[in-house]
């Protein structure tokens, strides 16, 4: 597969898939400890590589007084301890050219926003630092248009790199997952993560606060490890009513080991059944 580009896949297993999973944002210095250690106890049973996620900062946010993070430094230094704690890879988000080789001090993976996918000085920052770039596709863009944001990170001399299928816009309040996207992105040859919880956002709500769609996330994650998804991308929260971004979409972190033991079943039957 793409082990031998990616540290944290050397042991992936054909019928398993990897999971980037975490809170929306880093809310606190004790949480994320929590949630990471749930997430790497399950993990580590069901043999799933495990990526933790959390934004230092959210800079898309609808309303002026939507939280956007506790420090950048705080936050990322919470990232840090994160990896070094339970000593498994972090992903976060940069949103500027001047972000990047500074994120990447403190985590293994960039993460560039889905509305920020075209970005070409972004792109070309977050590939001159050496680490995994992961692209989110455009909620406005197809599957094949992702080539381009492809060879822009391996132009600049970074062959490291993913592309994740959050759904595309329809209207201008709901999401739908194309599920052709999957086989369309993995024709350039790097892994395809399937975002299972923003995909189901109901963004521009006249609240300015971003609603969702949680009790499909099963549906959608589901659908997504039978049509061949690389890996697993999901927000969960303790609490996610009191979560202080996008709890609207987020799994409750209770529900994780049931959903991943599913998905896992799902894929080596699938797997069973490939020539």
């Amino acid at each position: 597969m793409y082990t031998t580009k990616f540290s944290f896949l050397q042991n992936l297993r054909p019928d398993r898939f990897f999971l980037l999973a975490g809170p929306c944002v880093i809310e606190d210095e004790t949480s994320p400890l929590f949630i990471a250690e749930t997430l790497k106890n399950i993990c580590e049973k069901l043999d799933i590589p495990l990526v933790f996620k959390g934004s230092y900062r959210k800079a898309n946010r609808s309303r002026l007084d939507s939280f956007t993070g506790i420090g950048d430094e705080k936050a990322l230094k919470v990232l840090q301890k994160v990896r070094q704690e339970f000593d498994i890879p972090v992903v976060t988000d940069v949103h500027s050219a001047e972000e990047a080789p500074m994120a990447a001090e403190y985590v293994d993976i960039l993460q560039i926003p889905a509305f920020l996918c075209r970005q070409t000085d972004l792109l070309v920052a977050a590939a001159k630092t050496g680490k995994t770039v992961n692209i989110k596709k455009g909620q406005f863009l197809s599957g094949e248009a992702m080539g381009f944001a492809v060879e822009k990170v391996r132009q600049s001399g970074n062959d490291k790199v993913m592309l994740t299928e959050r759904g595309s816009m329809f209207g201008y309040q709901d999401l739908v997952v194309d599920y052709r996207n999957i086989a369309a992105m993995q024709k350039f040859e790097v892994p395809v993560i399937l975002d299972i919880t923003h995909s189901l956002q109901q963004p521009n709500q006249s609240s300015g606060i971003t609603g969702g769609k949680p009790e499909l996330i099963e549906l959608i994650a589901k659908a997504g490890i039978a049509a061949g998804a690389d890996g697993i991308f999901m927000e969960v929260h303790p609490e996610p009513q009191k979560a202080k971004s996008d709890g609207a979409n987020m799994l409750r972190l209770d529900l994780a080991k049931n959903l991943l033991e599913k998905l896992v079943r799902i894929r080596e039957t699938v797997t069973a059944f490939v020539d």
